[in-house]
């Protein structure tokens, strides 16, 4: 597995993740805990999204 389908990859899992959580938050709202991992995971999507990009505007 190349770096880039790893990212692929990760933004993929990272994506899901976010959908349940905002799921949740929409359904019963989200612990202080829960929120904090939730914005973790946007700007985690956001570095890896910005990676892929550079990655594929190299190639």
């Amino acid at each position: 597995m190349s770096y880039e389908e790893m990212l692929d990859r990760r933004s993929e899992i990272l994506k899901r993740n976010i959908g349940t959580m905002i799921l949740k938050e929409n359904q019963q709202g989200l612990s202080g805990q829960e929120n904090h991992l939730y914005q973790n995971m946007i700007k985690e999507l956001h570095q890896t999204e910005n990676e892929l990009n550079t990655k594929r505007n190299e190639s």
